[in-house]
């Protein structure tokens, strides 16, 4: 089955011109892990294409009349950077010097910082090409105040000096780049990131409440979730809940409570493994449905959508791969996260493109 696992293996630029003005347009090592990895290779920033072919594409739009009475309107085409001029290998330093913390959870901020980055992109949903990374709009209220995000303003927190330190960069590329650094320092897989997103102005640009996967749910809402709104396989969807490899939960944030595995601060396969190999049921406890592993010391919690994992033939074959190949999973995994990281994101577009009404500024 391995074997057969192992072989399964445009963004639209959109340009809206208004005659009033321009257009607004889920922890690094731990002081309980003994020896992180610290060998991954330094990451290369994608090429973005330029921006000059935006400007060919509106001339060509406007030669055919699709921009006629628009363009007629403008006197000008405005690009606004999205920023640059950033070093980006001093800003993964600067995330990897932030993230041991004695007396933190379990000594690291890493598992809270890919919540962080996990929580930030997984509200896209492709039917409304909506929400996402981009935009970073967790900063504002409703959305860094919606119940699937409590205790998300210590990692917000955790990063604001070094945005203050770095101003070129988005907090929508500092949030997604910070998770993946974490991740890496913990053990996992590289995962592949480039710059690109932009910041939101305000709340008008937060997604609903309820965006976020529910914890309490089964096998039909994870599935509902991944794969109709956000786009994912099955085999996509196991992978990246399998980022239950780290942390933790509170009762003061999600109202759960507990670690998934012994090691919440080491990115492996043991979820997996846990998940098939202990007993799970139900806790007896004043707080929402979870199972803990009562006959081996009831110190581990699953939730009721990991066990959908194991309910579902369809993604517990996946579960029983990867929790045999870790380094199936970790491929898959990085995959999968990265291309999390990218939902929605316009890198197209290396600015915005405004058209400015005659004699405006």
């Amino acid at each position: 089955m391995l074997a057969r696992l192992a072989n399964k293996s445009s963004t639209a630029v959109v340009a809206r011109a208004m005659t009033t003005g321009a257009v607004r347009s889920f922890s690094a090592a731990a002081a309980s892990v003994a020896q992180p990895r610290q060998h991954r290779q330094q990451q290369q920033q994608r090429e973005q294409p330029s921006s000059g072919s935006s400007l060919r594409w509106l001339g060509a739009l406007a030669a055919t009349g699709a921009l006629a009475l628009t363009v007629a309107s403008c006197e000008r085409v405005v690009e606004q950077t999205k920023g640059g001029g950033v070093d980006y290998a001093q800003v993964r330093k600067a995330i990897e010097d932030a993230l041991e913390k004695e007396g933190y959870d379990d000594g690291s901020y890493g598992p809270v910082l890919v919540r962080l980055a996990w929580h930030s992109a997984g509200t896209y949903d492709r039917h409304k090409r909506k929400w996402g990374s981009d935009g970073a709009t967790m900063r504002f209220s409703p959305e860094s105040n919606h119940g699937a995000n409590a205790g998300l303003k210590i990692a917000r927190d955790l990063l604001e000096p070094i945005k203050q330190r770095f101003p070129g960069c988005t907090y929508a590329d500092l949030y997604t780049l910070a998770g993946c650094v974490a991740i890496e320092q913990m053990g996992g897989p590289q995962i592949n990131w480039r710059p690109g997103r932009s910041d939101a102005k305000d709340e008008s640009s937060c997604p609903p409440d309820g965006s976020l996967p529910d914890a309490s749910q089964g096998p039909s809402h994870v599935r509902d979730v991944f794969a109709h709104r956000m786009g994912f396989s099955d085999r996509e969807t196991v992978a990246l809940i399998g980022a239950h490899a780290l942390g933790r939960c509170h009762t003061d944030r999600s109202g759960y409570s507990g670690p998934w595995t012994r090691a919440p601060t080491t990115f492996s396969n043991e979820f997996y493994r846990l998940l098939l190999d202990e007993e799970w049921t139900p806790k007896k406890w004043a707080g929402p449905l979870q199972y803990e592993n009562s006959k081996s010391g009831s110190d581990l919690m699953m939730l009721p959508a990991d066990l959908a994992l194991i309910k579902d033939k369809k993604f517990r074959q996946y579960v029983e791969a990867y929790a045999e190949d870790e380094q199936l999973f970790f491929r898959d995994f990085a995959s999968a996260f990265g291309k999390l990281m990218e939902l929605g994101v316009p890198f197209n577009k290396r600015s915005q493109i405004n058209l400015v009404e005659k004699g405006a500024e």
